[in-house]
């Protein structure tokens, strides 16, 4: 191949990815205004602040190389489009920072063939100055965007593990006064919650960044045997077969993401076949994660010692939710008799409760002999509060 048509083939692939690169620009354009439309729809301010402050940064960054690039040429224009606008004009556009722009758009216009390569020359400094946009807005951009995705998956994880404490303080309305906890058990009852949560999650999206078509094959899978356990658990919470097999099913959905006691007798010993089957589940997850990512990763390189250390912590931290449970269930748990929850009367619930259970009882059988719930009595929270406290 002679220099001419090499020089020429190179050409023709820089003027294509010029090409490519305007369309792209504008759309860029385009997706910075819908974020900043998106968030101040969100009323997210604080956000929509500092994407301004980035847009304008990272566009003053680039207009001025733009506007001392020009002036380096001493303003010589080098083709018939780059001719049209005069200095003055010229200054307009980049005080309007637009200046990047018309150089897109004469790099976009220049003819082939060119022999004097007047659109390689135009095409590198358009190049450059992505490369400062680049660095000075999109990165930094992303940077923001991964610190609100990553506060809202915090906050949603947070969000079930509150929903999981919410149910642990109703049952409270169910112990006796003498048994009734402080908000220092919740308290280690939320977070050894969060932590199980955070990780048994963060295990799946590993998995799924890796095999995303697979992870729908691991929930049936798993969900089919943690319902076998759960019909093997026989629980007895609704009042009709066919809504005690429903109740089942959705207990395999919940023992899915966390544990959740069903049934009374064992607990002990269904809680720690549980957790062993969700760590080794954990475990293979983590392995298959970073054997995906040492092998044939997705779309990024990550190193395998990297890749190692992430699914060591994934592990740890279940271990860490493990051991902050068995400190709950030691120290913080009461293990009333059953009979006294059944006996819990409206008098003993904690304000804001009653509603939970309206049981009544007679002042002079309660001492020795649980009283009979009342018709108001929510017999369904009650079971549960017999399955939790057993």
């Amino acid at each position: 191949m002679s220099g001419t048509q090499a020089n020429f083939k190179y050409s023709c692939w820089d003027f294509l990815f010029t090409c490519v690169g305007l369309p792209l620009y504008l759309v860029d354009i385009g997706l910075d205004i819908w974020t900043a439309v998106s968030f101040y729809k969100e009323k997210a301010y604080v956000c929509l602040a500092v994407l301004l402050f980035l847009l304008l940064v990272s566009s003053l960054l680039t207009q001025a190389y733009s506007w001392l690039w020009y002036s380096y040429d001493e303003f010589r224009m080098k083709t018939k489009v780059e001719g049209w606008p005069t200095k003055r004009l010229l200054k307009l556009l980049h005080v309007f920072q637009l200046g990047v722009l018309e150089k897109a758009v004469e790099s976009f216009r220049t003819k082939l063939p060119d022999p004097e390569g007047v659109a390689v020359f135009l095409s590198h400094d358009l190049s450059m100055l992505r490369i400062v946009e680049t660095f000075s807005e999109s990165a930094p951009q992303l940077t923001l965007m991964l610190t609100i995705i990553l506060q809202q998956a915090v906050g949603s994880a947070s969000a079930i593990a509150c929903t999981v404490t919410t149910y642990h303080r109703s049952l409270l309305s169910f112990l006796p006064a003498k048994e009734n906890q402080k908000i220092t058990s919740s308290v280690i009852y939320f977070i050894w919650n969060l932590v199980l949560i955070s990780s048994r999650l963060t295990a799946l999206a590993l998995f799924a960044s890796v095999l995303p078509c697979f992870i729908f094959a691991h929930f049936i899978c798993s969900w089919l045997v943690l319902f076998f356990f759960a019909w093997r658990s026989k629980t007895d919470f609704m009042e009709s077969p066919c809504g005690e097999w429903l109740y089942r099913a959705t207990v395999g959905i919940i023992w899915y993401f966390d544990w959740f006691n069903v049934a009374e007798g064992k607990t002990r010993y269904r809680t720690v076949l549980y957790h062993g089957y969700m760590l080794t589940d954990i475990c293979i997850l983590c392995a298959v994660w970073c054997w995906k990512m040492s092998t044939d990763p997705p779309d990024f390189v990550i190193e395998p010692m990297y890749a190692l250390i992430t699914a060591a912590c994934v592990i740890a931290v279940y271990v860490l939710g493990l051991i902050l449970k068995i400190i709950y269930y030691k120290v913080f748990h009461p293990n009333p008799d059953k009979d006294e929850l059944k006996g819990a009367s409206t008098e003993q619930q904690p304000e804001g409760e009653l509603g939970l259970c309206m049981c009544a009882a007679t002042a002079n059988v309660a001492a020795h002999h649980p009283p009979a719930p009342s018709a108001h009595c929510n017999k369904r929270m009650r079971k549960l509060a017999e399955n939790f406290y057993s």
